[in-house]
Order: C-alpha cells, then structure tokens, then sequence
C-alpha cells in the first residue's frame, strides 16, 4: 500500500514539474524541444489516472469489503441493463433448467457491457498480485518459500508467474488444504517485510 502511495505523489509530481516547463517553453517562443522524462509525463499520467479510478483490492480485503467495492462495477452493469442479482438468479435458473446461453445480438450486448463496466470499475487486484507490478513475482516466490517453511510440501509459482500452484503433479490434498489455509498468512507476513 505504501508503494502505490508512492507512485500516486510520484505521477502527481511529475505532472507538476512537467506543467512549470510547459510555460517555460512558451516564455521561450517554444522553437526545439528536447525528449526528456517529463514530456512524456503526460501519457503516463492520463493512463494511471484512468487505472486510479479503479478501486483496488488489499490482501486483507474481506468478502463485505469486496461487495462495496463491486459497488461502482454494478452500478455500470445495472445502467446498461444487467443488474447482478438478475444476472445470478438467471445463472442458477439456467443451471436447473438446462437453458442455453444467450447468443446474438443480446450477447454481444452483455459482453459489450461487461467488458466496459470491468475496464472501469471492476477492483484491481491487490498490487503485490498486480501484473502490472514487476516485483509481483518476487512476491509470490516469497509467499512459496513462506509456505515451504510452514511445512506445506508441494507448492511452486504457477505458471503465471502471480499465484501458487498447490498440490503438485501427486495432488496432494495435505498441500491444497494447508496451502489454502496458510497463504493469506503468508501474503500477509511477506508483505509487512517491504
């Protein structure tokens, strides 16, 4: 939490100084400009602001707390026609009933709808599972290695590099259960050392 902080004053800062030699350059009769890391600021800024008006999710986020996050993402949902509740009363209806899934036009509409409200509003993971973080995957051999010292016996980085494969090629059920039990444990410690 207190990275992202950082980054947040960081851009702010940045697009700060990058305004000041905006005017300076117009001060100057703006002739040749020279590359440097604040004329790309801007770009950089508007893409992270877009991405801050994403709630993010905590490690310590608890199922209530996700539901409040959701909120906004719902809101989308319900303004271009799908509310989540119908969406899960027709989901376990369609489960009984063995009802096709919409195709068409009507699905494409509720993609469409999902892929905008998601891009918006849907909660950002945590950052320290974030691909967009590059220590994500220091991260995660951290909690692995925490989870070995904690006596669980088959667990390694899965293949995306961000989670934990638990169990291993034997399908240890000791593993998978332990390995559930203790990786908010280990997220949680692994997290407190940064």
């Amino acid at each position: 939490m207190r990275r992202s902080h950082a980054l947040v004053v960081a851009a702010i800062a940045l697009t700060a100084v990058s305004a000041c030699g905006a005017k300076e350059d117009e001060q100057a009769g703006g002739e040749a400009k020279v590359a440097t890391l604040t004329s790309t600021t801007p770009q950089k800024a508007q893409a992270s602001s877009k991405a801050a008006q994403r709630p993010r999710e905590r490690l310590d986020t608890t199922p209530e707390e996700f539901e409040a996050l959701l909120g906004p993402y719902n809101k989308c949902l319900k303004e271009r026609g799908y509310a989540p509740d119908d969406l899960k009363r027709k989901a376990a209806s369609d489960a009984g009933g063995g009802a096709k899934p919409a195709a068409g036009p009507a699905s494409e509409a509720m993609d469409e709808a999902f892929r905008v409200c998601e891009a918006q509003f849907y909660p950002l993971p945590p950052w320290e599972k974030d691909p967009a973080n590059p220590e994500a995957r220091d991260f995660a051999v951290a909690v692995v290695k925490c989870l070995k010292n904690k006596g669980v016996k088959y667990v390694e980085v899965a293949e995306d590099g961000l989670s934990y494969a638990l169990g291993g090629d034997q399908n240890d059920r000791r593993s998978i259960t332990m390995g559930m039990d203790l990786a908010p444990e280990c997220e949680r410690e692994v997290a407190a050392k940064n």
